[in-house]
């Protein structure tokens, strides 16, 4: 694998999660000069060593020339060049068996911070796959890799060329739409997510949930707001929304 064909991602956590997942090939990993050694850093030597890795010791300068050194970016020290996320085909997915499962449909998220704090949700809360459209939606990146603190490697992710031909695919296998919107008539809560296979539409913070998925969904819910303020971050209202389907799922297990 040449380094034209690997990707980087950068962050203890996330090179941590991506040499125990063992699902992508990692070429090599680069660690600062300047850092000092610490747990994580001597787990990923460990690892490394065990898997026949590379690990080398480079200048710090090396990570600002590899684009790294902007603001807002903690390597922490730590990259790696590491194969492209590997997309699940969605009638790959939909061909499987599923039951009570849950899927999450992102609409023009733009924000690679957002998408990787939604993907480090889905995976802790049990999430089946995540699908994001080819266009008008921030793709994978290694800001994503970061923030999602290597759970992209834990979840399928779909990429289509149409949502809304997506979503019909996903009705016509038994799945239930909910899209979330803000003049909904129910509240997230309101909703028995019980018992069914559903896939959740959150759309940008601004523009919402696109007009034509909206028509294809069976549900509509909002978060009530108490002030009169703009919307949740996309991110957290995932949260709220995905909790409580894993809340009413808990409580029926009990």
């Amino acid at each position: 694998m040449s380094e034209e064909q690997t990707e980087l991602i950068y962050g203890k956590n996330a090179v941590i999660e991506a040499l125990t997942a063992g699902n992508r090939e990692i070429n090599k990993i680069l660690i600062s000069k300047n850092i000092h050694s610490d747990a994580k850093l001597n787990q990923i030597k460990e690892l490394a060593q065990k898997k026949g890795i590379i690990f080398q010791f480079v200048p710090g300068e090396k990570f600002q020339q590899m684009g790294l050194g902007g603001e807002g970016v903690a390597h922490q020290g730590v990259a790696a060049q590491i194969s492209p996320i590997k997309y699940t085909e969605l009638e790959d997915f939909l061909a499987e068996k599923h039951e009570n499962e849950s899927l999450v449909i992102l609409d023009g998220v733009e924000d690679s911070h957002n998408l990787g704090a939604i993907i480090r949700t889905c995976v802790c809360a049990g999430v089946s796959a995540i699908i994001i459209p080819s266009r008008r939606n921030v793709q994978i990146n290694s800001i994503v890799e970061k923030t999602s603190a290597g759970a992209i490697n834990h979840i399928p992710i779909i990429k289509v060329n149409s949502l809304v031909s997506a979503v019909q695919k996903l009705k016509n296998s038994d799945w239930w739409v909910i899209a979330t919107d803000a003049s909904a008539k129910d509240n997230y809560y309101s909703i028995n997510y019980t018992d069914m296979n559903f896939a959740l539409i959150l759309g940008a913070e601004h523009a919402g949930v696109s007009k034509s998925l909206i028509k294809e969904s069976d549900f509509l819910v909002k978060i009530p707001m108490l002030k009169d303020f703009n919307s949740l971050n996309v991110s957290n209202a995932l949260s709220a929304i995905i909790f409580e389907t894993v809340r009413q799922r808990l409580t029926q297990v009990v």
